[in-house]
């Protein structure tokens, strides 16, 4: 808005009658006449003598003109003033607005609604069931038979869990817990089974954004008991693993300072829990890096889906390398390797999605995908969580023109770092960070619930 202007008389547009002088009426004394009477004459001084009629007429008229020429130019030179130019507008046509210096509100940020990203989708009908014995973020689980194994993790931002809590579908109750190796990571493992040992890559050991480990080990699931394996070449994040024609696959992942996406992919001949090589081999790089990626083998072929690139990093000298956010993109983009030489690209996500690494579970070939993260909202900057629930027939992987994905239903709430299992037509789910409300879905509670709903494929 303009600056207001004190009102004065002359502050108008007709400024200029209003400011135009009027010379005050000459009273010359008047010529003597015939009717006058007499006088006596009188002596004059002889220096002074009167100036003729005719020069006094000129110098009014003089002193006149003088005073219009001023009263003319100030008069334009006020209407050239910006304050002016602007009053003289036309009321139909208000003047625009002058832009603070410091006003620097983003234009249209109201017309991004918080829950933009929210995709339509059909309501699904959840149980809740018995609550972890703890909550947890960035943990890791493993589905055999009836079983769901549930790995560290999360407790706070200052606290890991360093054991594992088993999920039983059969009666749906927890139990059987029991301690991790002392040098195994706490959180962003790489994770994966033969159906009875469970190996287990690298990750971050500690709470905060400590740094990674690249101690490897197997656990098996009947006697309880852990084995080393072969260090990875160097430690990373959360790096997508998987089984895959014999050989232990780790691929992508973050490097060590948290934040740059790892490109690499190693693989290890294993067998029955047990290494058949002292040293990982290098295969093909992954076209595009990063951590918190589903891995899936289907169709004897290796899949990895959604992502980021960059993730939090230790703040500089910190000494409990206390985490602070850098830039993140989420990706959506889905990589096939087939014959162990390129990597195809095929059709991506529904949209951008990460932290979902133990957050699918395989149905009749069907890939079903819950919850994550989604790009952050371009206004607040906020991480924005995901409520859907994904499907990718992987029946189609066969025909180009038919892959295909489907959203096939809505989570009771917006969450990230799902465990997620599957058993007698049942859909499970637990653990991870959920939203703060049905209308702000950036993360807040980290929670331990779990959730069941009857899927239908």
């Amino acid at each position: 808005p303009l600056t207001p202007v004190r009102s004065s008389p002359c502050r108008s547009p007709d400024h200029r009658r209003c400011h135009r002088r009027r010379a005050a009426p000459l009273h010359l004394p008047a010529a003597p006449t015939s009717s006058s009477p007499s006088r006596p004459p009188m002596a004059r001084p002889a220096a002074k003598t009167r100036a003729p009629k005719h020069l006094v007429a000129l110098a009014v008229v003089a002193i006149l003109g003088l005073v219009l020429v001023a009263d003319f130019l100030w008069a334009s030179s006020s209407s050239s003033s910006p304050v002016w130019s602007s009053r003289l507008i036309s009321t139909n046509a208000p003047a625009a607005p002058v832009a603070k210096k410091n006003d620097k509100k983003p234009v249209g940020s109201m017309d991004i609604n918080a829950t933009f990203a929210d995709l339509p989708a059909p309501e699904l009908k959840w149980e809740a069931m018995a609550e972890a014995p703890v909550a947890r973020l960035d943990g890791a689980a493993i589905q055999i038979k009836n079983l769901l194994y549930v790995f560290a993790g999360y407790g706070t931002i200052n606290y890991v869990h360093s054991h594992v809590d088993i999920y039983n579908f059969s009666d749906n109750t927890w139990g059987g817990r029991f301690d991790m190796p002392k040098d195994m990571a706490h959180s962003h493992l790489g994770m994966v089974t033969d159906g009875r040992f469970i190996y287990v890559v690298t990750g971050q050991y500690g709470p905060q954004c400590r740094g990674p480990t690249a101690q490897n080990f197997v656990l098996d699931t009947e006697t309880k008991e852990w084995h080393d394996l072969p260090p990875l070449p160097v430690p990373r994040y959360a790096p997508a693993t998987q089984l895959w024609r014999g050989r232990l696959h780790v691929m992508g992942g973050s490097k060590e300072d948290r934040h740059e996406p790892g490109l690499e992919h190693w693989s290890l001949a294993v067998k029955d829990g047990k290494a058949l090589e002292k040293e990982w081999r290098n295969e093909i790089p992954i076209p595009r890096g990063g951590p918190h990626r589903a891995c899936v083998v289907a169709n004897d072929k290796l899949l990895v889906i959604g992502g980021q690139e960059g993730d939090f990093m230790a703040k500089p000298g910190s000494p409990i390398f206390k985490c602070v956010r850098r830039s993140e993109v989420v990706y959506s983009n889905v990589y096939i390797l087939d014959d162990g030489t390129a990597w195809k690209e095929l059709p991506p996500m529904p949209k951008p999605d990460s932290h979902i690494e133990f957050a699918w579970v395989n149905v009749n070939n069907s890939l079903i995908i819950v919850g994550g993260t989604t790009d952050k909202h371009p206004i607040t900057k906020k991480m924005v969580l995901v409520g859907e629930v994904f499907r990718f027939n992987l029946d189609t992987l066969l025909n180009l023109h038919v892959q295909e994905w489907s959203v096939i239903g809505r989570l009771p709430f917006r969450i990230k770092t799902t465990l997620v299992g599957y058993w007698d037509g049942w859909l499970y789910f637990t653990s991870g960070q959920r939203d703060k409300g049905p209308k702000d879905p950036s993360p807040k509670k980290v929670v331990g619930c779990m959730w069941r709903t009857k899927l239908h494929l």
